[in-house]
């Protein structure tokens, strides 16, 4: 046996992992009705997310509106009944009239949670850190702004801990605010410390929300359709036109996005697919716990919730050597998609584009990104 993250249980999951149907794939049976599977699976998606809180009134506030590089950029806010106000910003072509497509602008995990929406986006100030981890990511191009300028409006908004809807450093118990003793807020040191602090905590608020019977995907993509309910409603918006787009944490949003939401027309996944199986050839190690849905494998493959979007557009971008995913897990889910869309009659429905290199959303794979939105949208 090789060797394994997990030892002498690999074996024990892998039979685990070879006994599961998927029984909510679109590939395990012939179903006469698409539609009918469709809300089967979604029902189950959102069972197993176990999350459904009352929807308080979002209580939209606007702030400062101004121009920075030919983008019109403007503050707002939002409740979501718990925790802090989800901060976010809205970016437009600068003199832009009328109802243009919407994008939602989701951000990458990264091991960065101070920020959210400034490492996409950029408005004219300055913030910590974020140029360089832009330099490795994304070829040093917030791309959330180059897309807005091409003619959208483009929400970006803070996820589930990250940002504004980080966990307060005020809020937690001695034993955590002891490491932020001494170091001043919002320098690089502070937010270097803030990063550790979180990258260890996500156990704590991961197994939190096992205790209390809910998940954390379940409350992440809770948060990103309520951030969809804004963007569709602005009146500059035509909500017949809306799309997503994501790097890494973002991605998987993405694909948690389009298998809980039709009003999206068009969503782009980037460095973040695979098969469940490929997951497990050790590769949990280098993801989140936003990734898991306890029981979600019996059901559902990962890629088979990109599926719950099809006959709409996706597109998926993959990189060859992107150490997070194994080649086979990567291949194998492409395969899954395309076997769905092809069954569906409806290839158009997936799109998947594998790029030398690594774990990055660099100017070429925006470049095909853009231009695929260009045309769903």
């Amino acid at each position: 046996m090789m060797p394994s993250d997990v030892g002498v249980y690999q074996e024990l999951l892998d039979s685990v992992q070879r006994g599961q149907e998927h029984r909510l794939s679109y590939l395990a049976q012939e179903w006469a009705d698409a539609g009918q599977w469709r809300a089967l699976a979604r029902g189950k998606l959102l069972e197993l997310l176990s999350f459904a809180p009352e929807r308080v009134p979002a209580d939209v506030r606007a702030g400062r509106v101004w121009v920075h590089d030919g983008v019109q950029v403007e503050e707002i806010s939002w409740s979501l009944g718990y925790g802090p106000r989800c901060e976010a910003w809205v970016l437009k072509p600068e003199g832009a009239t009328g109802r243009l497509p919407g994008v939602l602008g989701l951000h990458c995990h990264g091991g960065f949670k101070f920020y959210g929406k400034e490492k996409i986006a950029e408005n004219g100030e300055t913030y910590p850190l974020t140029e360089e981890y832009r330099r490795t990511g994304y070829e040093g191009v917030a791309w959330a702004n180059a897309l807005a300028r091409e003619g959208y409006v483009v929400l970006v908004h803070d996820g589930f801990a990250f940002g504004s809807r980080a966990v307060p450093v005020d809020s937690l118990s001695g034993r955590f605010r002891r490491q932020f003793l001494g170091k001043e807020p919002g320098t690089p040191e502070y937010i270097r410390t803030y990063n550790a602090f979180a990258a260890d905590h996500e156990h704590v608020l991961a197994k939190s929300f096992f205790a209390a019977g809910t998940t954390w995907p379940g409350v992440f993509s809770h948060e990103d359709r309520r951030a969809l309910d804004y963007l569709a409603g602005r009146p500059d918006v035509d909500p017949d036109r809306l799309g997503c787009c994501g790097l890494s944490g973002g991605g998987l949003r993405s694909v948690l996005l389009a298998g809980t939401d039709d009003r999206l027309k068009a969503t782009v996944t980037v460095g973040f697919m695979s098969t469940w199986q490929g997951f497990l050839q050790n590769r949990t190690f280098s993801h989140t716990w936003m990734l898991y849905v306890p029981g979600l494998p019996e059901w559902l493959d990962f890629a088979d919730i990109l599926t719950l979007h099809f006959t709409r557009r996706s597109l998926v971008l993959y990189g060859e050597e992107d150490p997070l995913f194994t080649p086979q897990g990567q291949a194998g889910a492409d395969a899954r998609l395309r076997a769905v869309a092809a069954r569906l009659g409806s290839r158009e429905s997936y799109t998947g584009s594998f790029y030398p290199g690594g774990h990055r959303f660099d100017r070429a794979m925006q470049a095909e990104a853009f231009a695929f939105l260009r045309e769903a949208l």
